[in-house]
């Protein structure tokens, strides 16, 4: 039996989740190991020799290559699975949307949710820009999944999972998903796909 990669993670963090879920979806092996952002620990020398950046997700091969960056690692994770599809084409529009997601999903809805979720702030405390920008995120889903069950080419792919993490808890940062009824029901059916269960990273499960 080969050896499992490593996985450093923090489980409040969607970026770390997305890691997870696509090592258990695909049966790979692994070793999860607890780093709390909020703790500091990802600002330790230990950890911090095994990445400069000091974030996580962080992934250690058994030969001892390092890779940073949760959707690298789904990517290098996910390699010959069903979820990079075969076509070129679709691959490259699979990249284009998880590029979409850390630079015009992640940075409004996940950060107005660590605001409100995990500093208490309220939403009259939190830069506005964030939640209207965090709709206009959530509106690009919702027109992008009108006549489509998943975000490209009609099947589960990498696409689907970098952008379901902070979706899905997105009403932690005060975004109502009853007004996203299609972004709503793919939720539901990624983490059905996934075999996510409904309450992980939930700040209320964790608290």
């Amino acid at each position: 039996m080969a050896d499992p990669v490593v996985i450093y993670g923090d489980k409040t963090s969607g970026n770390c989740l997305k890691v997870k879920w696509t090592a258990e979806h695909l049966g790979l092996a692994y070793d999860w190991r607890d780093i709390s952002v909020l703790k500091g620990e990802t600002r330790t020398d230990d950890f911090l020799a095994i990445n400069p950046a000091g974030q996580v997700p962080c992934l250690v091969r058994p030969d001892g290559r390092i890779l940073a960056q949760s959707n690298a690692i789904i990517f290098h994770l996910a390699e010959g699975s069903p979820l990079i599809p075969e076509d070129r084409f679709d691959m490259a529009k699979m990249l284009e949307w998880m590029f979409w997601e850390q630079y015009s999903h992640e940075p409004y809805i996940a950060v107005r949710r660590f605001r409100m979720a995990y500093q208490g702030l309220s939403p009259e405390e939190i830069d506005s820009d964030l939640y209207a920008k965090g709709r206009r995120a959530l509106g690009v889903l919702e027109m992008r999944l009108l006549s489509r069950d998943f975000i490209v080419a009609d099947q589960l792919s990498l696409a689907d999972v970098a952008l379901v993490a902070y979706t899905r808890v997105a009403d932690e940062g005060g975004f109502d998903l009853d007004e996203f009824l299609n972004v709503r029901a793919w939720v539901s059916r990624v983490e059905s796909e996934m075999g996510i269960d409904m309450d992980e990273g939930r700040f209320h499960a964790l608290g």
